[in-house]
């Protein structure tokens, strides 16, 4: 397989890679959006209840079940982060190992231009030589 096709393949991956911390960067807001959304909803409720008695009877189990949607919306943003934390780490190892082939790809064309610079001077040696010795056949022809 050429260096070309692993460089394109890597950033194949490395694109998914993007994507996927992309996917979970976006689903990171909206928890911490929802979870704020929560804590302006209990504040709302608690205000209420402190206007109306009769509201105050039904809090109670308001704030026990937003407390439990609160407990697990913490406990998912949490999971999130740590896949976010991981993710970013494979991205940079991807980002990484593309670099690595992608200077491996220049240095290889390095070599070749300055192998391709070798055997053009080679050959402008060679046709100068050849142009001289025939310039020194002239003359001792003339000459001679």
């Amino acid at each position: 397989m050429s260096l070309k096709t692993i460089i394109r393949l890597q950033k194949l991956q490395l694109d998914e890679k993007r994507r996927v911390l992309a996917e979970l960067q976006n689903l990171g807001d909206r928890l911490k959006a929802e979870i704020e959304r929560l804590k302006e909803e209990i504040a709302h409720e608690q205000a209420t209840a402190r206007e109306d008695f009769a509201v105050s009877f039904t809090y109670a189990s308001f704030a026990q079940a937003a407390l439990e949607r609160g407990r697990r919306l913490g406990q998912s943003l949490a999971q999130v982060e740590a896949q976010i934390s991981v993710a970013t780490d494979q991205m940079a190892e991807a980002f990484q190992e593309l670099k690595r082939f992608e200077l491996a790809e220049e240095e290889r064309l390095k070599r070749e231009r300055e192998k391709q610079k070798r055997k053009d001077a080679i050959m402008l040696d060679e046709t100068a030589l050849v142009g001289f010795r025939r310039r020194q056949a002239e003359e001792e022809a003339a000459g001679g």
